[in-house]
């Protein structure tokens, strides 16, 4: 029984040091938080950035651990899903401006004068996407 017990807490170690790993690798090569600080010129405020995310890390592993839910009234959901909605808008903007993917794509399909077509069907496929899995797929 100690056996399969200390063999779980290996497992469990290792595989949570490969996600945070691979998390703070993604953020350093994205250069969410560098670029973030130099569009909004919030320099003197790194160590507000460093304690949001790692508090935020720390409590989103808490909860996935756990099976709860929020009771709470919708409108107070409201900014928690623009927060999160703003951080995933972040990093597919950052991976986008990593990988220079709008100008290849772009150049590829023959859309140099389209990109606002491009960047509204993005938009709206995400959208519609997000919604379509909110409706059918997440029970509140």
């Amino acid at each position: 029984m100690t056996i399969k017990i200390l063999i779980i807490l290996l497992f469990g170690l290792g595989g949570g040091l490969a996600v945070g790993a691979g998390f703070v690798a993604i953020l350093t090569v994205f250069g969410i938080i560098p670029r973030l600080m130099q569009i909004t010129k919030t320099y003197a405020h790194i160590r507000g950035y460093e304690i949001g995310i790692i508090s935020g890390v720390l409590f989103s592993s808490w909860y996935g651990l756990r099976d709860m839910s929020i009771q709470s009234a919708p409108l107070l959901l409201i900014p928690i899903g623009i927060a999160c909605g703003t951080f995933v808008g972040m990093l597919a903007a950052a991976l986008t401006e990593v990988l220079n993917v709008l100008p290849i794509l772009m150049k590829r399909v023959g859309f140099k004068e389209q990109l606002l077509v491009l960047l509204m069907a993005i938009v709206f496929g995400k959208l519609l996407g997000s919604l379509f899995h909110w409706v059918f797929f997440v029970k509140l």
